[in-house]
């Protein structure tokens, strides 16, 4: 990766839907090189798709919870239950294993207070190996969606 491929990232990081020509002009590149190094970016990796960002409260999912999760216990069938059960649940729009105490973090959406305390019952707290749940209102986003550094 050189700088050449840097700026091409960090061109469809602000907008993922520039043509190939617009993306030459912007990298002053022709287009023909930069065609050959966006598929290259796409075939290695480095460009993992392309997505529309869609504003959740347009959608009617204004609700938003982090959700620390600790586990009873962390053998390999209780990980892979968990982490399949939980790749399931629509509302889960994020999910991260970490290191210590606790040992994963949700990113959750939902419609409002009430919609968030039914998922919470019905399905987050029955996710296989949950010891205990604590949730974090979020209040507003400060930095979201943020481009990678170049």
């Amino acid at each position: 990766m050189d700088d050449m491929d840097r700026k091409i990232l960090a061109e469809l990081q602000q907008d993922g839907r520039l043509t190939v020509t617009e993306l030459a002009s912007r990298v002053r590149l022709s287009v023909s090189p930069c065609h050959r190094r966006l598929r290259e970016l796409e075939r290695s990796g480095a460009i993992g798709g392309y997505r529309a960002v869609v504003d959740p409260a347009a959608v009617g999912l204004a609700f938003e919870a982090l959700v620390f999760v600790s586990m009873r216990q962390e053998d390999r069938d209780t990980v892979e239950g968990f982490e399949r059960a939980v790749g399931e649940v629509a509302e889960v729009v994020e999910a991260q294993r970490l290191f210590g105490e606790p040992d994963y973090l949700l990113r959750v959406v939902a419609a409002d207070l009430a919609a968030y305390q039914r998922l919470y019952d019905e399905r987050l707290a029955t996710l296989p190996g949950v010891q205990r749940l604590t949730s974090t209102l979020v209040m507003k986003h400060v930095v979201k969606d943020r481009p990678l550094p170049a």
